[in-house]
């Protein structure tokens, strides 16, 4: 497994974009300063991944994104023994790495990791802050600059797929939702370059498409897919087609919800 790692950024206009909607930055601060580990909830393509590598790049510390899966193990976090040249050597994980650099360690959908992912964690999410590594007999001390960080889609959970109220009680959290609408405009706007009137058009358009959530559809159109969209139309493709292939398409495989949603995108830009 190969985590996504950021490094540091070294100048103001080299950090990611994010768009403050409350004190979420501020809070996330303090977390990092008083050395407290952080539960982020939201949908779906609502930013949270987007404000993680902000205030990463914010606070100068190395980035360490994990995207967990069914199949992910801790060994895939701490690391683990591998053959290389004829000798037997041990190669740190993720999770180590950024105990030993004092990074941030993002676990993205960490409900859909196995369970002793979450086992490993415990130590860390504590007052030990330590991470025993049982197969080189090490116990690492987190640095103070280490923080781990996690994040689920609450929409999706289900009894097979939750997090213990023993393991959710180790963090604080902050709960996330797609941005109001003059918020969610202005992102749009910065990330596509597509103009403002067209932008305002894209957003109340998403947000009616997001009232068939839980009818229609499992989960409403993401601030993402709108940037998506936005991106096509800049750069030339036809509104319809770019409407298609990032509002519709990737949110069903229903013929007729299909054509609903292609009836709603008229109703906006035909």
């Amino acid at each position: 497994m190969q985590p996504m790692r950021e490094s540091p950024r070294d100048s103001a206009d080299s950090i990611p974009y994010y768009e403050p909607v409350g004190s979420e930055c501020e809070l996330f601060r303090h977390a990092h300063e008083q050395r407290l580990p952080m539960l982020l909830k939201g949908p779906t393509g609502c930013g949270k991944t987007r404000f993680i590598s902000h205030m990463a790049a914010k606070l100068g510390r190395p980035l360490f994104t994990v995207a967990c899966h069914d199949d992910l193990t801790s060994a895939d976090l701490t690391g683990r023994y591998l053959l290389k040249d004829g000798e037997t050597t041990w190669v740190d994980g993720p999770l180590t790495r950024a105990v030993r650099e004092g990074g941030i360690c993002y676990l993205d959908e960490v409900v859909e990791a196995r369970k002793d992912v979450t086992v490993v964690l415990h130590p860390l999410t504590d007052d030990r802050r330590q991470l025993p590594l049982e197969r080189t007999g090490e116990v690492l001390e987190a640095p103070p600059e280490f923080m781990l960080v996690v994040s689920y889609n609450p929409g999706y959970q289900h009894i097979l797929k939750s997090l213990k109220p023993s393991t959710r009680q180790r963090f604080m959290a902050l709960e996330f939702d797609f941005p109001k609408p003059e918020v969610e405009y202005s992102i749009i706007h910065r990330e596509s370059g597509l103009d403002k009137d067209q932008c305002k058009a894209l957003v109340n358009l998403g947000n009616r498409l997001r009232e068939l959530k839980g009818q229609d559809l499992e989960e409403g159109v993401s601030t993402r897919l709108l940037v998506y969209c936005a991106t096509l139309i800049r750069a030339g493709v036809p509104i319809m087609d770019a409407a298609r292939t990032t509002l519709v398409e990737p949110l069903s495989d229903d013929i007729d919800v299909k054509e609903g949603l292609m009836e709603a995108i008229w109703a906006t830009f035909g």
